[in-house]
């Protein structure tokens, strides 16, 4: 595979998870906008997210979109980019094979158990 189609399937990717994350907050993403792809070669966080899109979304994102995952390499370079006040997220594609996300699992019982609390509160909130 040419390289710049390796770029281009990565690129896919990168800007696959910016519009979801675009659509969930409603912040545009874009050139010169909040949530942006980062361009190809650049070091650093591969979906940009600044301001009030980093407060949405207060995750570190790396994307691999390849047909053999080096999980350990990874995890180690999510970390590397990771900026402060966030936590590593890591989206993984392949062809054929729907977009999976890996992150920290003690981030995600944090995440489930405010989940778990605002539905509580949800819940308490209509019976009244």
């Amino acid at each position: 595979m040419k390289t710049s189609s390796c770029k281009a399937k990565g690129r896919r990717l990168q800007q696959y998870v910016a519009n979801m994350i675009s659509s969930i907050t409603g912040i545009e993403c874009g050139k010169d906008q909040l949530i942006q792809s980062r361009e190809m070669g650049q070091s650093g966080v591969d979906v940009k997210l600044i301001g009030e899109a980093q407060n949405a979304y207060p995750f570190s994102i790396e994307c691999k979109n390849t047909e053999t995952w080096s999980l350990p390499a990874t995890i180690k370079q999510a970390k590397t980019n990771e900026k402060q006040g966030t936590a590593w997220q890591i989206f993984l594609a392949r062809n054929r094979v729907s977009p999976i996300m890996v992150m920290d699992a003690e981030t995600w019982f944090e995440i489930w158990q405010e989940l778990l609390e605002l539905r509580k509160l949800r819940e308490f909130k209509r019976r009244k």
